[in-house]
């Protein structure tokens, strides 16, 4: 069931609310940045996601194809979400699950966690080893 979540980058400028299942599962990907920052993701529809402070702090960071926008406050660093508008899989909003400020260390530890291959484009696929995720 869907909860609403309120998440943070570290000092607090960039805020949101996202309206996400995390028993419905999360995610770990072995990309080059995913990997690098160690990320741990949930997907929330645009419609279920509501930036509520620091619009004019974030940053964008783009590569490879340009259609992940990689977000991150301009004061602490932090990317607390991204936003995708790749055409094959539509537009969605991921957020870093540990950036969700409410959510439970029960909740967070009942989480589902895929894993995707995306080093080698596969999306559909985990990776052979994922301990380092």
């Amino acid at each position: 069931m869907k909860k609403t979540y309120h998440g943070s980058c570290h000092c607090g400028a960039v805020a949101y609310e996202a309206e996400l299942d995390l028993s419905a599962g999360t995610f770990k990907c072995n990309c080059s940045i995913c990997r690098k920052k160690r990320s741990w993701l949930a997907v929330v529809q645009p419609n279920d996601f509501r930036l509520v402070s620091g619009e004019d702090r974030l940053r964008k960071y783009q590569f490879a194809s340009g259609s992940i926008h990689h977000l991150f406050c301009e004061n602490c660093g932090v990317a607390s979400f991204a936003r995708n508008d790749n055409e094959t899989i539509g537009p969605l909003v991921v957020v870093a699950v540990s950036c969700l400020d409410d959510a439970s260390a029960e909740e967070l530890a009942a989480a589902p966690i895929a894993y995707f291959d995306g080093m080698h484009d596969r999306y559909d696929a985990a990776p052979a080893e994922t301990r380092h995720l």
